[in-house]
């Protein structure tokens, strides 16, 4: 089992920056892709980004293509998604995920991820 907590989220306005955090306990070795998804009223949960734990390679929805960014920090079992220049369309839930083993084919399915955090709300005002 791997146990995800996000915190981070908040109020912002328009143009503005926010980090989320994403703390991993647990089996996280039997992870190789992190991602962060979220949910906006009345939509589908959709892929925003993902990162490999080892090699470090990211992955991006291109709707935040050049304003997010994802890291990680292997000792401290994190991860975090740096969002800058926000819009109100980036308002949403935010969950953070953890991959089943599936493989590359998976990182931006929904269906390739086992574990997922309770969420965090990210609320752009215009």
């Amino acid at each position: 089992q791997v146990q995800l907590v996000e915190s981070g989220g908040g109020l912002v306005q328009a143009g503005d920056s926010l980090r989320l955090s994403c703390a991993a306990s647990g089996r996280t070795f039997s992870s190789n892709y992190m991602a962060w998804f979220r949910q906006a009223p009345g939509k589908e949960r959709e892929f925003v980004g993902a990162i490999n734990w080892r090699g470090g390679t990211t992955y991006y929805a291109d709707s935040v293509k050049g304003r997010f960014t994802i890291s990680r920090d292997n000792a401290k079992n994190a991860v975090y998604l740096q969002m800058n220049s926000l819009k109100p369309e980036d308002t949403a839930i935010y969950y953070c995920a953890a991959d089943r083993g599936l493989g590359i084919t998976y990182v931006y399915r929904r269906s390739g991820y086992g574990y997922w955090g309770p969420g965090t709300q990210v609320t752009v005002s215009s």
